[in-house]
């Protein structure tokens, strides 16, 4: 059985996995940055940045009522490696009732507007459990393919995708690049279960207009 990658471990994980690309270029805060000076693209995305998280959490807060994973699982940021796996990928104690419930949400908030390039939840060292449909397709062995078609159950500890995890301000805008090269604006607002920072929701999406 392989070992999973405990709580004590994740800032060495963190260091050995953060790619040298995705860098913010610019930033908003919810806190900082009122709302009125966002753009109507970025307040669109805010809106359902709000929903999602909302849904999200109402979802994470059932399991644990429901008894289907406990607290201490849940926020053990236990990640349990999948062999031969490049970018490397891991399973929890919770992915798969993530892959249950969490999918159809964001599929739905991915369906509510053609700018949106992905919908996800990642826990606040940046783990993404379940991606959209179109970005967990089956593995090919090719990893050119696979870095663009299967992004599932891998940790996000870019600059930027640790800057969402990690923030507790009521919202977070960043611009950057992703690692398949596209550049992209990225929306995110916390989850807090049952009042615990657990990690983020995140919205990356094309901006329509200029800043």
């Amino acid at each position: 059985m392989i070992a999973p990658i405990a709580r004590s471990a994740a800032v060495a994980l963190l260091v050995a996995l953060a790619p040298a690309a995705a860098r913010a270029q610019t930033v908003k805060v919810g806190g900082v940055t009122s709302v009125e000076a966002l753009t109507a693209q970025e307040r669109e995305m805010l809106a359902l940045g709000n929903e999602f998280a909302r849904r999200a959490t109402e979802t994470l807060e059932k399991w644990l009522a429901a008894k289907e994973v406990t607290p201490e699982r849940l926020f053990s940021f236990l990640y349990y490696p999948t062999p031969n796996t490049d970018p490397p990928k891991f399973t929890t104690d919770y992915d798969k009732l993530s892959d249950r419930d969490i999918l159809p949400i964001q599929e739905s908030i991915l369906a509510r507007s053609p700018a949106i390039v992905f919908t996800v939840t990642v826990d606040k060292n940046g783990y993404l459990p379940t991606h959209n449909q179109r970005y967990s397709m089956p593995l090919t062995g090719n990893l050119a393919s696979d870095l663009v078609n299967n992004r599932t159950k891998r940790i996000f500890n870019d600059k930027t995708g640790l800057a969402a995890a990690q923030n507790t301000a009521p919202w977070l805008v960043q611009n950057y690049q992703r690692d398949t090269g596209e550049t992209m604006a990225d929306l995110s607002v916390p989850i807090f279960v049952q009042g615990k920072h657990w990690g983020a929701v995140r919205i990356g999406y094309r901006r329509l207009e200029a800043r």
